[in-house]
């Protein structure tokens, strides 16, 4: 997420005002890298919720109130951390005026806090709370596996949906809204094969799934040539290709199946270093944003070209922010803010164990 972020132009857009020759490298390194969507993360959350819950069960609000602390209360914090750091960014590229506005406006938190717009990257956790609300649903998938066919016709509906709500609904102050009660409602399609995997990891050993790995990866190879054709699109237009239908599928798909050949080698032995630093990704994942906008800031009036910008991105605000990481973690009282520490009391909703 961190190097993906950090392909795009300050304003998110893929190099509009460059030469189409420019825009070459970093849109091909962009499509690499969006194959881990944020929609895999969604698959893995889910199937460590469903793993965890067959490990401990708890009722519905108790597995709530769980959420609630690990995921929506650092998200709060990082959320009035960016509304204000954001001014920052706002003054070197000429918008103060209206960010300072916005912090003014209460429809403006409204979003902050149910979209998650704050930040670019902040809409992930507000989604994947709405999604985890459904999780009894993911619970049926694990008893019945074939109900993860469900994410065929979740990313149906959605297309089909955002269709009809863009063309409607478009400059409408509800729009956004709408089209993420759309994207959460669809998306427990994703929840749907996460149990669905994790339903099939119970009943059989890893050893089974092996086979199935190079089916499941050319599966995967497909996906990422009708990918590259929509590259090729960026690159020659500027412009995302929204409306390139082979593209949305092979974009939503890509996650099933790279998750789909994680499980397929999960009998290999893995570095027990990912284990120790796979709680940091929390960490790493909220607070990149801070340095990415000192990175922007800084580059803001170069002539360097695009992928020269994105190398010199990546190469600041990874080691930064995993400095900054590890720094936070030491210190107990704001440890909490990345995950990994303990809330205070006042912000407990049940006793930790």
């Amino acid at each position: 997420m961190v190097a993906l972020h950090a392909t795009a132009d300050p304003s998110g857009q893929p190099w509009s005002d460059y030469d189409v020759s420019e825009r070459v490298a970093p849109i091909l390194l962009r499509a690499f890298l969006y194959m881990a969507r944020t929609e895999l993360f969604i698959i893995i959350s889910i199937f460590l919720l469903m793993l965890a819950l067959d490990r401990r069960p708890r009722n519905y609000r108790s597995c709530l109130n769980e959420q609630v602390q690990r995921l929506l209360v650092p998200f709060a914090f990082w959320t009035f951390f960016y509304a204000f750091y954001g001014l920052i960014k706002a003054q070197h590229f000429g918008y103060f005026d209206s960010a300072l506005n916005q912090l003014f406006n209460p429809f403006e938190w409204l979003g902050f806090f149910i979209l998650g717009d704050v930040k670019y990257h902040m809409h992930f956790i507000p989604t994947l709370f709405g999604i985890l609300l459904f999780f009894p649903l993911y619970q049926k998938a694990v008893r019945f596996p074939v109900l993860g066919v469900l994410v065929f016709v979740g990313l149906l509906v959605k297309s089909e949906l955002d269709a009809f709500v863009f063309a409607n609904f478009w400059g409408h102050d509800a729009l956004p809204f709408m089209v993420r009660a759309a994207k959460v409602l669809t998306y427990v399609g994703y929840g749907m094969i996460a149990g669905a995997c994790y339903g099939l990891v119970r009943r059989f050993d890893f050893e089974v799934f092996m086979p199935w790995f190079w089916p499941v990866f050319y599966i995967g190879f497909l996906l990422v040539l009708i990918k590259l054709v929509g590259s090729y699109k960026t690159i020659v237009t500027g412009e995302y290709p929204f409306d390139y239908t082979a593209g949305y599928w092979a974009d939503f798909l890509m996650p099933v199946a790279l998750f789909l050949c994680c499980m397929c080698i999960g009998a290999k032995n893995w570095p027990p270093i990912l284990t120790k630093l796979a709680p940091y990704s929390f960490g790493i994942y909220l607070t990149h944003p801070v340095f990415l906008d000192m990175a922007e800031i800084y580059l803001r009036e170069t002539e360097l070209t695009p992928i020269v910008q994105v190398s010199l991105k990546i190469g600041f605000i990874l080691p930064a922010t995993c400095l900054l990481v590890v720094m936070l973690k030491r210190f107990a009282p704001l440890a909490w803010t990345i995950g990994l520490g303990r809330f205070p009391t006042f912000l407990r909703l049940s006793p930790q164990s």
